[in-house]
Protein backbone atom coordinates (compact mmCIF):
# COMPACT_ATOMS: atom_id res chain seq x y z
CA UNK A 1 0.00 0.00 0.00
CA UNK A 2 2.77 2.62 0.89
CA UNK A 3 4.23 1.53 -2.27
CA UNK A 4 1.33 2.24 -4.31
CA UNK A 5 1.15 5.68 -2.56
CA UNK A 6 4.73 7.09 -3.38
CA UNK A 7 4.27 5.52 -6.82
CA UNK A 8 0.94 7.84 -7.34
CA UNK A 9 2.49 10.55 -5.72
CA UNK A 10 6.19 10.23 -7.97
CA UNK A 11 3.09 10.27 -11.26
CA UNK A 12 0.96 13.29 -9.73
CA UNK A 13 4.23 15.14 -9.44
CA UNK A 14 5.29 14.44 -12.70
CA UNK A 15 1.83 15.42 -14.61
CA UNK A 16 2.48 18.98 -12.42
CA UNK A 17 -0.78 17.89 -9.82
CA UNK A 18 0.88 18.50 -7.12
CA UNK A 19 3.80 21.15 -6.67
CA UNK A 20 6.44 20.39 -4.06
CA UNK A 21 8.11 23.79 -2.88
CA UNK A 22 11.84 24.09 -3.55
CA UNK A 23 13.82 24.92 -0.55
CA UNK A 24 15.61 28.01 -0.10
CA UNK A 25 19.04 28.27 -0.86
CA UNK A 26 21.75 28.89 1.87
CA UNK A 27 23.55 31.02 -0.36
CA UNK A 28 23.00 34.81 -1.00
CA UNK A 29 23.15 35.84 -4.98
CA UNK A 30 23.91 39.16 -5.59
CA UNK A 31 23.64 40.76 -9.03
CA UNK A 32 26.10 43.17 -10.41
CA UNK A 33 25.81 45.91 -12.73
CA UNK A 34 28.52 47.47 -14.33
CA UNK A 35 29.43 49.92 -17.88
CA UNK A 36 32.87 47.96 -17.82
CA UNK A 37 33.01 48.43 -21.51
CA UNK A 38 32.19 51.35 -23.76
CA UNK A 39 32.27 55.52 -23.12
CA UNK A 40 31.71 54.71 -19.19
CA UNK A 41 34.25 52.04 -18.91
CA UNK A 42 36.67 54.17 -16.26
CA UNK A 43 33.59 53.96 -14.33
CA UNK A 44 32.60 50.39 -14.72
CA UNK A 45 36.21 48.11 -14.99
CA UNK A 46 37.12 49.46 -11.14
CA UNK A 47 33.69 49.05 -10.36
CA UNK A 48 33.69 45.55 -11.63
CA UNK A 49 36.94 44.66 -9.95
CA UNK A 50 35.61 45.96 -7.08
CA UNK A 51 32.94 43.31 -7.01
CA UNK A 52 35.65 40.74 -7.67
CA UNK A 53 37.35 41.21 -4.05
CA UNK A 54 34.26 41.35 -2.08
CA UNK A 55 33.50 38.97 0.52
CA UNK A 56 32.41 35.25 -0.49
CA UNK A 57 30.66 34.50 2.75
CA UNK A 58 28.65 36.49 4.94
CA UNK A 59 27.29 35.54 8.51
CA UNK A 60 27.89 32.17 7.90
CA UNK A 61 26.24 31.82 3.96
CA UNK A 62 28.20 31.65 1.19
CA UNK A 63 27.59 34.92 -1.70
CA UNK A 64 27.63 34.42 -5.18
CA UNK A 65 28.30 37.26 -7.34
CA UNK A 66 26.78 37.35 -10.97
CA UNK A 67 28.53 40.46 -12.92
CA UNK A 68 27.02 41.63 -16.49
CA UNK A 69 28.19 44.13 -18.09
CA UNK A 70 25.87 47.21 -19.95
CA UNK A 71 28.15 48.34 -22.42
CA UNK A 72 26.70 52.01 -20.58
CA UNK A 73 23.03 51.40 -22.72
CA UNK A 74 20.71 52.10 -20.74
CA UNK A 75 18.68 49.46 -22.67
CA UNK A 76 20.99 47.03 -21.56
CA UNK A 77 20.83 48.06 -17.82
CA UNK A 78 17.25 47.12 -17.99
CA UNK A 79 17.62 43.92 -19.87
CA UNK A 80 20.70 42.70 -16.97
CA UNK A 81 18.28 43.47 -14.22
CA UNK A 82 15.53 41.55 -15.54
CA UNK A 83 18.21 38.70 -16.59
CA UNK A 84 19.55 38.41 -13.19
CA UNK A 85 16.13 38.70 -11.22
CA UNK A 86 14.32 36.43 -13.21
CA UNK A 87 16.90 33.96 -14.54
CA UNK A 88 19.21 33.81 -11.98
CA UNK A 89 16.99 35.29 -8.75
CA UNK A 90 19.26 37.46 -7.61
CA UNK A 91 18.15 38.59 -3.46
CA UNK A 92 19.67 42.10 -4.35
CA UNK A 93 21.57 44.18 -7.15
CA UNK A 94 24.67 46.22 -7.03
CA UNK A 95 25.33 48.91 -9.32
CA UNK A 96 24.59 50.38 -12.50
CA UNK A 97 27.76 52.16 -13.02
CA UNK A 98 25.86 55.78 -14.41
CA UNK A 99 22.90 57.68 -13.24
CA UNK A 100 21.12 56.68 -16.67
CA UNK A 101 21.47 52.98 -16.53
CA UNK A 102 20.33 53.32 -12.88
CA UNK A 103 17.05 55.50 -13.70
CA UNK A 104 16.18 52.81 -16.43
CA UNK A 105 15.51 50.54 -14.13
CA UNK A 106 14.18 52.01 -10.88
CA UNK A 107 10.68 50.72 -12.15
CA UNK A 108 11.69 47.21 -12.82
CA UNK A 109 13.55 46.49 -9.16
CA UNK A 110 9.90 48.31 -7.62
CA UNK A 111 8.27 45.80 -9.30
CA UNK A 112 10.23 43.15 -8.70
CA UNK A 113 10.50 43.78 -5.17
CA UNK A 114 14.53 43.34 -5.27
CA UNK A 115 16.83 46.02 -3.41
CA UNK A 116 19.28 47.77 -5.03
CA UNK A 117 22.29 49.18 -4.13
CA UNK A 118 22.88 52.26 -6.99
CA UNK A 119 27.02 52.89 -7.42
CA UNK A 120 26.08 56.63 -9.03
CA UNK A 121 26.37 59.58 -8.51
CA UNK A 122 22.38 61.15 -9.32
CA UNK A 123 20.55 61.52 -5.90
CA UNK A 124 17.28 61.17 -8.23
CA UNK A 125 17.89 57.67 -7.61
CA UNK A 126 16.82 57.93 -3.71
CA UNK A 127 15.21 61.34 -3.90
CA UNK A 128 12.04 62.52 -3.93
CA UNK A 129 11.66 58.60 -1.26
CA UNK A 130 8.54 57.44 -2.54
CA UNK A 131 7.16 53.86 -3.64
CA UNK A 132 9.56 53.49 -7.10
CA UNK A 133 12.58 54.37 -5.00
CA UNK A 134 11.74 52.58 -2.05
CA UNK A 135 13.65 49.81 -2.39
CA UNK A 136 16.80 51.76 -3.65
CA UNK A 137 19.99 52.97 -2.32
CA UNK A 138 22.91 54.58 -3.03
CA UNK A 139 26.76 54.64 -2.11
CA UNK A 140 28.06 57.65 -3.71
CA UNK A 141 27.94 61.07 -1.81
CA UNK A 142 25.13 63.12 -2.11
CA UNK A 143 25.51 65.92 -5.69
CA UNK A 144 23.52 68.22 -3.02
CA UNK A 145 26.61 67.68 -0.70
CA UNK A 146 29.05 67.99 -3.32
CA UNK A 147 27.51 71.47 -4.17
CA UNK A 148 27.36 72.81 -0.62
CA UNK A 149 30.84 72.61 -0.29
CA UNK A 150 32.43 73.50 -3.53
CA UNK A 151 29.89 76.82 -3.57
CA UNK A 152 30.97 77.56 -0.02
CA UNK A 153 34.69 76.93 -1.52
CA UNK A 154 33.29 79.63 -4.28
CA UNK A 155 32.06 82.25 -2.33
CA UNK A 156 35.21 81.93 0.34
CA UNK A 157 37.30 83.23 -3.09
CA UNK A 158 35.22 85.73 -3.68
CA UNK A 159 33.44 83.74 -6.79
CA UNK A 160 30.28 86.17 -7.80
CA UNK A 161 29.39 84.63 -11.05
CA UNK A 162 29.67 81.21 -12.76
CA UNK A 163 29.75 78.96 -15.85
CA UNK A 164 28.53 75.55 -16.15
CA UNK A 165 29.34 72.85 -18.76
CA UNK A 166 27.64 69.84 -18.13
CA UNK A 167 26.94 65.98 -19.88
CA UNK A 168 23.43 65.98 -21.27
CA UNK A 169 21.71 63.05 -19.49
CA UNK A 170 19.59 62.75 -16.32
CA UNK A 171 22.74 63.57 -14.24
CA UNK A 172 23.75 66.71 -15.88
CA UNK A 173 20.37 67.49 -15.54
CA UNK A 174 20.20 66.90 -12.05
CA UNK A 175 23.42 68.77 -11.06
CA UNK A 176 22.08 71.58 -12.63
CA UNK A 177 19.02 71.83 -11.20
CA UNK A 178 20.92 70.99 -7.31
CA UNK A 179 23.34 73.64 -8.59
CA UNK A 180 20.88 76.45 -8.90
CA UNK A 181 18.91 77.06 -5.97
CA UNK A 182 22.72 76.57 -3.91
CA UNK A 183 24.26 79.57 -5.59
CA UNK A 184 21.75 81.67 -5.39
CA UNK A 185 21.64 81.57 -1.66
CA UNK A 186 25.46 81.43 -1.91
CA UNK A 187 24.46 85.12 -4.30
CA UNK A 188 26.53 83.56 -6.85
CA UNK A 189 25.10 83.83 -10.54
CA UNK A 190 25.10 81.27 -13.11
CA UNK A 191 25.79 83.22 -16.07
CA UNK A 192 26.11 80.60 -18.73
CA UNK A 193 25.05 76.81 -19.26
CA UNK A 194 26.02 74.46 -21.84
CA UNK A 195 25.87 71.03 -22.44
CA UNK A 196 27.67 67.52 -23.92
CA UNK A 197 27.25 64.26 -24.56
CA UNK A 198 30.19 61.31 -23.14
CA UNK A 199 31.17 60.51 -26.43
CA UNK A 200 31.69 64.37 -27.57
CA UNK A 201 35.32 64.40 -28.82
CA UNK A 202 35.40 68.15 -28.40
CA UNK A 203 33.64 71.33 -26.67
CA UNK A 204 35.92 73.68 -27.84
CA UNK A 205 32.22 75.13 -28.77
CA UNK A 206 30.67 75.45 -25.51
CA UNK A 207 34.03 76.35 -23.96
CA UNK A 208 34.15 79.36 -25.95
CA UNK A 209 30.43 80.24 -25.13
CA UNK A 210 31.11 80.10 -21.72
CA UNK A 211 34.76 82.24 -21.42
CA UNK A 212 32.86 84.61 -23.66
CA UNK A 213 30.02 85.35 -20.72
CA UNK A 214 33.25 86.25 -18.56
CA UNK A 215 32.57 84.04 -15.25
CA UNK A 216 34.58 84.35 -11.83
CA UNK A 217 34.63 80.16 -12.36
CA UNK A 218 33.51 77.27 -14.25
CA UNK A 219 31.82 74.27 -13.17
CA UNK A 220 32.14 71.30 -14.97
CA UNK A 221 29.77 68.52 -14.82
CA UNK A 222 30.42 65.32 -16.02
CA UNK A 223 32.15 62.17 -14.73
CA UNK A 224 35.69 60.06 -16.46
CA UNK A 225 37.34 60.69 -19.23
CA UNK A 226 34.29 63.86 -20.12
CA UNK A 227 35.82 65.71 -16.94
CA UNK A 228 39.19 65.81 -18.08
CA UNK A 229 37.93 66.67 -21.88
CA UNK A 230 36.06 69.69 -20.63
CA UNK A 231 38.38 70.98 -18.48
CA UNK A 232 41.24 71.26 -21.54
CA UNK A 233 38.89 73.41 -23.57
CA UNK A 234 38.97 75.85 -20.95
CA UNK A 235 42.83 75.74 -20.37
CA UNK A 236 43.21 76.01 -24.25
CA UNK A 237 40.94 79.12 -24.06
CA UNK A 238 43.06 80.87 -22.06
CA UNK A 239 40.17 81.13 -19.02
CA UNK A 240 41.66 82.08 -16.22
CA UNK A 241 39.10 82.01 -13.13
CA UNK A 242 38.46 79.10 -10.91
CA UNK A 243 38.08 75.94 -12.46
CA UNK A 244 35.76 73.18 -10.60
CA UNK A 245 35.19 69.31 -10.99
CA UNK A 246 32.23 66.98 -9.37
CA UNK A 247 33.41 63.44 -7.77
CA UNK A 248 33.49 62.42 -11.33
CA UNK A 249 37.09 63.41 -11.86
CA UNK A 250 37.95 62.33 -8.81
CA UNK A 251 40.45 59.63 -10.34
CA UNK A 252 43.98 59.24 -10.89
CA UNK A 253 43.32 59.09 -14.73
CA UNK A 254 41.70 62.77 -14.82
CA UNK A 255 45.24 63.54 -14.11
CA UNK A 256 47.07 61.21 -16.47
CA UNK A 257 44.62 62.49 -19.50
CA UNK A 258 44.87 66.23 -18.07
CA UNK A 259 48.67 66.33 -17.78
CA UNK A 260 50.12 70.03 -16.87
CA UNK A 261 46.41 71.28 -17.86
CA UNK A 262 44.82 70.24 -14.78
CA UNK A 263 46.93 71.79 -12.69
CA UNK A 264 44.78 73.51 -10.08
CA UNK A 265 41.69 72.10 -10.76
CA UNK A 266 39.33 72.14 -7.62
CA UNK A 267 37.01 69.66 -6.51
CA UNK A 268 34.56 68.51 -3.77
CA UNK A 269 34.82 64.28 -3.10
CA UNK A 270 35.15 61.38 -1.12
CA UNK A 271 38.48 60.92 1.03
CA UNK A 272 39.45 58.01 -0.78
CA UNK A 273 41.43 60.07 -3.16
CA UNK A 274 43.21 61.52 -0.53
CA UNK A 275 43.18 59.00 2.13
CA UNK A 276 46.91 59.13 3.02
CA UNK A 277 46.58 62.80 4.18
CA UNK A 278 43.20 62.09 6.32
CA UNK A 279 44.09 62.17 10.16
CA UNK A 280 44.92 58.59 11.96
CA UNK A 281 42.10 59.18 14.09
CA UNK A 282 39.47 59.51 11.05
CA UNK A 283 37.63 55.75 10.49
CA UNK A 284 37.18 55.97 7.65
CA UNK A 285 40.99 55.63 7.06
CA UNK A 286 41.40 52.38 7.82
CA UNK A 287 38.82 50.95 5.80
CA UNK A 288 39.90 53.14 2.77
CA UNK A 289 43.50 51.77 2.95
CA UNK A 290 42.00 48.26 3.45
CA UNK A 291 40.61 48.07 0.28
CA UNK A 292 43.45 49.38 -1.71
CA UNK A 293 45.57 47.05 -0.16
CA UNK A 294 43.28 44.28 -0.87
CA UNK A 295 42.85 45.79 -4.33
CA UNK A 296 46.70 46.36 -5.23
CA UNK A 297 47.09 42.84 -4.38
CA UNK A 298 44.33 41.88 -6.61
CA UNK A 299 45.27 43.68 -9.40
CA UNK A 300 48.47 45.69 -9.18
CA UNK A 301 47.03 49.00 -9.51
CA UNK A 302 45.23 51.46 -7.41
CA UNK A 303 41.54 51.50 -7.16
CA UNK A 304 39.03 54.59 -8.31
CA UNK A 305 37.12 56.67 -6.12
CA UNK A 306 34.25 54.70 -8.53
CA UNK A 307 35.36 51.23 -7.56
CA UNK A 308 34.76 52.25 -3.91
CA UNK A 309 31.54 53.14 -4.27
CA UNK A 310 30.62 48.87 -5.60
CA UNK A 311 32.76 47.84 -2.62
CA UNK A 312 30.97 50.15 -0.41
CA UNK A 313 27.67 48.75 -1.61
CA UNK A 314 29.76 45.19 -0.51
CA UNK A 315 30.08 46.49 3.10
CA UNK A 316 26.36 47.68 3.27
CA UNK A 317 25.44 44.06 2.54
CA UNK A 318 28.07 42.46 4.75
CA UNK A 319 26.23 44.09 7.84
CA UNK A 320 22.84 43.53 6.30
CA UNK A 321 23.19 40.03 5.54
CA UNK A 322 23.14 38.25 8.85
CA UNK A 323 20.05 40.76 9.90
CA UNK A 324 18.36 39.29 7.17
CA UNK A 325 18.97 36.24 7.36
CA UNK A 326 17.33 35.32 10.78
CA UNK A 327 14.22 36.50 9.80
CA UNK A 328 14.27 34.55 6.70
CA UNK A 329 16.54 32.80 3.87
CA UNK A 330 17.88 33.61 0.98
CA UNK A 331 16.45 33.34 -2.64
CA UNK A 332 13.03 34.25 -1.13
CA UNK A 333 10.72 37.39 -1.19
CA UNK A 334 10.60 37.64 2.38
CA UNK A 335 14.37 37.43 2.71
CA UNK A 336 14.75 40.50 0.06
CA UNK A 337 11.90 42.15 2.08
CA UNK A 338 14.18 41.64 5.01
CA UNK A 339 17.20 42.69 3.33
CA UNK A 340 16.16 45.96 2.31
CA UNK A 341 14.70 46.22 5.68
CA UNK A 342 17.96 45.66 7.24
CA UNK A 343 19.69 47.84 4.85
CA UNK A 344 17.45 50.71 5.92
CA UNK A 345 18.33 50.41 9.43
CA UNK A 346 22.48 50.81 8.81
CA UNK A 347 23.85 52.46 11.51
CA UNK A 348 27.49 54.03 12.28
CA UNK A 349 28.56 51.95 8.74
CA UNK A 350 31.92 52.68 7.93
CA UNK A 351 32.50 52.79 4.40
CA UNK A 352 35.51 53.54 1.88
CA UNK A 353 34.39 56.95 1.00
CA UNK A 354 31.75 58.27 4.49
CA UNK A 355 29.81 56.46 7.17
CA UNK A 356 26.38 55.80 5.92
CA UNK A 357 23.90 56.41 8.77
CA UNK A 358 20.57 55.57 6.50
CA UNK A 359 17.19 56.39 7.28
CA UNK A 360 13.67 55.68 5.71
CA UNK A 361 13.98 59.15 4.24
CA UNK A 362 17.43 58.91 3.32
CA UNK A 363 18.76 55.89 1.97
CA UNK A 364 22.39 57.25 1.35
CA UNK A 365 22.78 58.83 4.81
CA UNK A 366 26.54 59.95 4.21
CA UNK A 367 27.27 63.35 6.15
CA UNK A 368 30.29 65.59 5.70
CA UNK A 369 32.58 63.74 6.46
CA UNK A 370 32.03 62.18 2.53
CA UNK A 371 32.84 65.75 1.45
CA UNK A 372 36.26 67.13 1.22
CA UNK A 373 37.55 69.86 -0.92
CA UNK A 374 40.92 68.88 -2.81
CA UNK A 375 43.53 70.48 -5.54
CA UNK A 376 45.76 69.41 -8.23
CA UNK A 377 48.80 69.85 -7.07
CA UNK A 378 52.09 68.47 -8.74
CA UNK A 379 50.60 65.95 -10.40
CA UNK A 380 48.04 65.01 -7.56
CA UNK A 381 45.13 65.76 -5.74
CA UNK A 382 45.91 67.07 -2.66
CA UNK A 383 43.32 68.14 0.20
CA UNK A 384 42.74 71.95 -0.11
CA UNK A 385 44.08 73.45 2.90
Amino acid sequence: MLKLRMLLTTTAIALGLITVAIPASAQVKVGVMVSSTGPAAVIGIPQKNSAGILPKSVGGLSVEYIILDDGGEPTNAVNNAKKLITENGVDCLLGPSISPNAMAVLNFVAEAKVPMIAAVGTDAVIYPMDQRRHWTFKTAQANRLILEVMVNDMAKNGVKTLGLLRLNDSLGEEWAASLKPIAEKAHIKIVAEERFVRSDTSVTAQAIRITASKPDAVLIAAAGGASTLGHIAFVERNFRGRIYQTNGAATDEFIRLGGKAVEGALMAAGPLQVVDELDNSNPIKKVALDYIDLYQKTYGSRPSTFGSNIYDGGILLASAIPVAAKTAKPGTPEFRSALRDALEKSKNIVGTQGVFNITPENHNGMDSRAALMMVVKGGQWHLLK
